[in-house]
């Protein structure tokens, strides 16, 4: 189960008590070696060897229920040219590379990408919810 990043909470509640204006970002997923922590200060994502944030749109997410959405459909990641390290976390953020880290969780499975791996995330696998 993922949970919001301290940027994201802070975004979100400046927005609903009008201290501020919120733009929904194209949501990116993205992949770590380690836990990212609400404030983001953790993330350890892969570098080079073909790795790159995946993009999604509001129709990769299901519909919340109980506080709770998943991804629609399969997220992909480009096919690993070399090492990305053993992927333990996904992170979510509003850009393809820098910008701000949206969510976070834990893999129920952690991964080892090599040369020749695609990641995948399975329709349903990848859980984000209010904590």
């Amino acid at each position: 189960m993922g949970s919001f990043s301290d940027y994201w909470e802070n975004e979100i509640l400046d927005h609903i008590f009008g201290k501020g204006s919120y733009t929904l970002p194209t949501i990116y997923v993205g992949l770590s070696t380690a836990d990212p922590l609400d404030s983001g200060s953790g993330l350890a994502e892969p570098s080079g060897n073909g790795y790159a944030r995946v993009a999604t749109s509001g129709a990769s997410w299901t519909t919340a229920s109980g506080g709770s959405l998943s991804n629609a459909g399969d997220i992909s990641f480009p096919q690993a040219a070399g090492s990305w390290g053993t992927i333990t976390h996904f992170a979510l953020f509003d850009a393809a590379s820098a910008g701000n880290m949206l969510a976070h969780g834990a893999l129920s499975q952690s991964k080892t990408i090599t040369s020749g791996d695609t990641a995948k995330f399975a329709t349903g696998d990848l859980d984000v919810s209010l904590d």
